[in-house]
């Protein structure tokens, strides 16, 4: 007997309250800027910290680039406005197989990417055959999480795909959600740019891309050729502004209408300007990472003594003053799996100094990043120069070196550190999409580079798990096995937060962190 979409989509869902800004209006049924009167309001510009990484699904993990990929894409699901429970997008159906191992998807007919080509089955599999061996690439780091326990893909007809795994997944359907590696790409882009489309993007999305000018902008427009309901705003603008302060004064200036990556030094200002601050309980946590594969960290012993330099509470009220909560768990505490009786390495300098004095350790190389994260709204920067000042109070002396984001990226994968820092912001509301990242062989994910074929049969054994009691029980006996090994150091669960300009009305923030505009107004 086969299960419902519904009662799938159910189970799956993660109810997180009202953690998305649908706009306090009702939705206008007119499209803004159709005469010379609206022109103005006729593009709508969000400004970010950082340039994506690029605008292939498939080869990026970054929320920069998610951001704008969730409103040139689709995949065969999605979520809710406000939580992350499942709900049909390309996939019109879904069945599943008794036993989990065969998801069967009716594909929604009449569907055009933005080049003209159908959407149907076939791209479906092509799609998924590209992340999977032996196709799949080192440079698409989510395949492995989202695509990892898929066997195959069969194309029954031109509208109906059938997936087959070679475990069950609990977290399969909401990983289909996700912004990130599952968003479906023409077939015929991927052959006309060698299977890579991070700057020629094509999707079936509410808009399409125009243009991307590095380190100023990417421009969008309307997708007139919509399946669903079209966008309300035609032109889209997402700005590049590094530093937080000139993204206030550029809200502040009218320049442009949305911002997020602020901290709490900025909040009075957007206030003062009268703009609108967002906020809403953060899906993610901000830590440290020991390269468990170094002879410095590759025991507990080491990495515990580093950890219990560190004073967390006071670091995190200093940093963030208010707007981050200390993270006694990777999970934040609305996930399934938080368990408040597990807690981290506590500080004790005392004993940090003697434990590292035995280590033999006097010097730590750390990596970071320049830019705000919205786990890190103070920056990679300033989060390791608090590090270095409580490491120098125990007698060890670190040396720091601070990379633009997608420079990051690349030195954080080729693993010369000891220590770096990074953060997660959660793609489907499943406690498996945090606790993974420790198991997982990509070194884009699993920057402790941490093997441990104990705890990924933990893992395992929980992804497997349908929903509820039990497998809640086992992610937090994960959780309680990292924490004791001290292979990151979490600190903080951040708010989300964002500022706009009081006449926007219609984004929604979603708890994911992405950004879906098609329904924004500026009135």
């Amino acid at each position: 007997m086969q299960k419902s979409v519904r009662l799938l989509a159910l189970m799956l869902a993660v109810v997180l309250g009202a953690t998305a800004l649908t706009g306090c209006g009702a939705k206008t049924s007119s499209t803004a800027g159709t005469d010379g009167a609206n022109a103005a309001n006729d593009t709508f510009t969000f400004a970010q910290g950082a340039d994506p990484r690029g605008l292939d699904p498939a080869r990026v993990d970054d929320l920069e680039s998610g951001k704008i990929i969730v409103n040139i894409y689709e995949g065969l699901t999605k979520y809710a406005d406000d939580s992350t429970q499942v709900e049909p997008s390309l996939a019109e159906s879904w069945d599943v197989s008794e036993d989990g191992m065969t998801y069967t998807f009716k594909l929604r007919q009449g569907v055009k990417f933005q080049d003209g080509t159908d959407f149907n089955a076939d791209a479906v599999k092509v799609n998924i055959d590209r992340q999977l061996p032996p196709k799949v690439d080192d440079n698409m780091p989510y395949a492995s999480f989202v695509f990892g326990t898929v066997k195959n893909v069969e194309v029954v007809d031109p509208y109906t795909v059938k997936i087959n795994l070679t475990q069950a997944n609990t977290a399969f359907l909401a990983n289909l959600a996700m912004g990130i590696a599952s968003p479906i790409v023409s077939p015929k882009a991927l052959t006309d740019n060698n299977n890579s489309v991070m700057e020629t993007p094509v999707g079936t999305g509410p808009y399409k891309f125009v243009k991307w000018n590095k380190g100023e902008n990417v421009v969008l427009v309307r997708n007139d050729e919509y399946w669903g309901e079209k966008a309300k705003t035609k032109n889209v603008v997402f700005r590049i502004i590094a530093d937080n302060s000139a993204r206030v004064l550029a809200l502040n200036n009218g320049e442009v209408d949305m911002i997020d990556g602020i901290d709490a030094t900025v909040v009075d200002k957007v206030k003062e300007g009268g703009n609108k601050l967002y906020e809403a309980a953060g899906m993610n946590v901000n830590y440290m990472a020991f390269n468990t594969t170094t002879k410095m960290f590759n025991n507990a012993d080491a990495r515990i003594a580093v950890a219990q330099a560190i004073n967390t509470p006071e670091l995190v009220q200093s940093l963030y003053q208010g707007y981050s909560e200390v993270a006694n768990t990777i999970l934040p505490t609305f996930m399934p799996g938080y368990d408040p009786s597990i807690n981290q390495v506590q500080y004790d300098a005392a004993a940090a100094k003697a434990g590292l004095a035995k280590a033999g350790i006097t010097k730590v190389h750390m990596i970071t990043y320049s830019n705000p994260r919205p786990y890190n709204a103070a920056t990679g920067a300033a989060l390791a120069a608090a590090i270095q000042g409580y490491l120098q109070k125990v007698g060890v002396e670190a040396t720091i070196d601070t990379f633009d984001w997608t420079t990051y990226k690349d030195k954080v994968k080729a693993g010369d550190y000891d220590i770096a820092y990074y953060g997660w912001i959660g793609d489907n509301g499943d406690p498996d999409n945090f606790l993974n990242l420790l198991a997982d062989k990509d070194p884009n994910l699993n920057i402790a580079r941490y093997e441990d074929p104990t705890y990924q049969a933990m893992i395992k054994k929980a992804l497997a798990t349908p929903n509820g009691a039990d497998r809640d029980a086992q992610y937090a006996a994960c959780e309680k096995y990292i924490a004791e090994r001290a292979v990151w150091v979490p600190f903080s669960h951040a708010k989300t937060q964002a500022a706009y300009r009081p006449n926007v009305d219609g984004f929604v923030y979603h708890v994911t962190g992405s950004v879906f505009l098609s329904n924004v107004v500026k009135n």
